[in-house]
């Protein structure tokens, strides 16, 4: 399949893309150039290969949902710009 110089600015004004006359024959190389590769890639066997989703079936390790304060409030509010106690310290903003 070959696209021509018509169809090249018809695929450029449905995607809102400005093509000045210089840039179509560079352009119509690149996308003549693509749809060769998706020709190969369609002549590929797949014949017992089964489509995958993604790159493996992957299963992450399940932890305990437990909550916890951190129990390190000193390293926690150690770059805090104001704090009181073990809180951070915020200005009032309502009034």
């Amino acid at each position: 399949m070959s696209l021509d110089t018509a169809t090249i600015r018809r695929i450029a004004s449905l995607a809102r893309i400005r093509l000045e006359e210089e840039e179509v024959g560079r352009m119509q190389a690149e996308l003549n150039g693509i749809l060769g590769w998706i020709e190969q890639l369609q002549s590929v066997d797949t014949e017992g290969v089964e489509p995958m989703a993604g790159g493996g079936a992957v299963s992450l390790r399940m932890r305990e949902d437990v909550v916890t304060d951190g129990g390190i409030p000193e390293q926690v509010l150690a770059n805090a710009p104001d704090r009181e106690g073990e809180y951070f310290g915020v200005p009032k903003v309502v009034e």
